[in-house]
C-alpha cells in the first residue's frame, strides 16, 4: 500500500439486523498515516462499520477496501495488515505484560524467538518494560490500555482500528492512550479511531466523520465542522434561573441568531459573527433591560455542540 493509497476506502456500505439498517450507504475515506475519527450516538453504526472493515462481520451490500486490498475478494490477507482494539481489555490478568505478548505472538503464528523479539520491542514501545513480569490485574487501566494496544500491534500493521478505546479510564488513562495514537502515526500506522469523546477526537483527528442512522451525515476537520455553527460563540451567565428565558430573547433580538439555554447552568449562548460589536451590544442591551450578567465570554464553538446538532 503506498501513501497515495488511503488506508480505508469504503462505498456505500450496508448491513441490516432482521428489519433494522445497522449501515445505510456508508461511506469513509482514510487517507494512509492519518488518525480518522468516527463519531456517533449509541446504535448509530460505529461498531458495526469497524467489524465490517476489520473482517468480523460479512458485507451486505457496497465495497471497500482496506490496506490496499478488496474486503470481499482477500479478507483472510486483510487479517495480517491490520490490528483491533475493542472497547474493552483482551487481555490475561493472571499474566504479565511479557507473558501476554509472547502468547499473543504465538496466536499469531510467530515462532518462540519471534514473539520473543516482538514482545521486547513492543514493552519498549509502550513504556512497560518494567512492569513486564507484574500481573495485569495490577496495572492501571491506561497501562492496561497501552497494553492492549501493544497486543494489537504484534504484526505491525499497516491499518490500527481503534473502538472507544479509553472508554472509563481517568484523565491520566485517557491522556496515556493519547500519546501512544500519536506515537503510532508518527511511525507510519493508519488510524479509525471510534469514540463517545468529542474532546479525544478533536485532540487526536485529522478528519472527523459523523454517523447517525447508518450514514455519514458530516465530514471534515474539526475546525472545518465547528465553522458551520458560524464562527465564535457569545456565552453569558446571569444571576438567576428566572433571568435565562429574557436575556435569550434579548440576545435573540441583538444578534439575530437563535441561543441556547441551560436554566441549570444558567447560561445562555449563542453564535456570533462580529464578536467585538456583538459583545457590546448584547452588553448594552442586557444593562437596557435591567440583566446582571456574572460572566461573559467569547469561545469557538466546540465539537460537542456540533455534534448535538448534526444528529439532533
Amino acid at each position: 500500500m503506498s501513501r497515495t493509497t488511503p488506508a480505508i476506502q469504503a462505498e456505500g456500505l450496508t448491513k441490516n439486523y432482521g428489519d433494522k439498517a445497522a449501515l445505510a450507504g456508508f461511506d469513509l475515506t482514510v487517507p494512509a498515516g492519518t488518525v480518522h475519527g468516527l463519531l456517533g450516538p449509541n446504535g448509530a453504526g460505529k461498531t458495526t462499520a469497524v467489524r465490517i472493515l476489520a473482517t468480523l462481520l460479512r458485507l451486505e451490500g457496497g465495497r471497500a477496501q482496506v490496506a490496499g486490498l478488496d474486503l470481499a475478494r482477500d479478507a483472510a490477507l486483510i487479517r495480517h495488515r491490520i490490528g483491533l482494539v475493542g472497547q474493552y481489555a483482551a487481555v490475561d490478568e493472571i499474566l504479565g505484560a511479557r507473558q501476554n505478548l509472547y502468547l499473543f505472538g504465538r496466536l499469531y503464528h510467530l515462532s518462540r524467538a519471534d514473539a520473543r523479539r516482538r514482545a521486547e520491542e513492543l514493552l519498549e514501545r509502550f513504556d512497560l518494560a518494567e512492569a513486564a513480569t507484574k500481573p495485569v490485574g495490577q496495572f492501571s487501566g491506561g497501562m492496561r490500555r497501552r497494553l492492549d494496544m501493544a497486543c494489537g500491534l504484534i504484526l505491525s500493521p499497516r491499518v490500527l482500528f481503534l473502538d472507544e478505546p479509553t472508554t472509563g479510564l481517568d484523565p491520566r488513562g485517557r491522556g496515556e492512550v493519547w500519546d501512544c495514537v500519536r506515537d503510532l502515526v508518527a511511525g507510519g500506522t493508519s488510524v479509525l479511531l471510534t469514540t463517545q469523546y468529542l474532546d479525544e477526537a478533536d485532540q487526536l483527528a485529522d478528519r472527523v466523520s459523523v454517523i447517525d442512522h447508518g450514514k455519514v451525515v458530516a465530514e471534515g476537520t474539526p475546525g472545518e465542522l465547528k465553522a458551520r455553527l458560524g464562527g465564535d460563540r457569545l456565552d453569558v451567565v446571569v444571576h438567576d434561573e428566572s433571568q435565562v428565558e429574557r436575556t435569550a430573547a434579548v440576545m435573540a433580538r441583538t444578534t439575530g441568531n437563535e441561543p441556547v439555554t441551560d436554566t441549570e447552568r444558567r447560561l445562555v449562548s449563542v453564535a456570533v459573527t462580529d464578536r467585538v460589536r456583538a459583545l457590546s451590544e448584547v452588553v448594552r442591551a442586557l444593562g437596557e433591560e435591567g440583566i446582571a450578567a456574572e460572566d461573559l465570554a467569547l469561545r469557538r464553538p466546540t465539537l460537542d455542540e456540533v455534534f448535538l446538532q448534526l444528529t439532533k
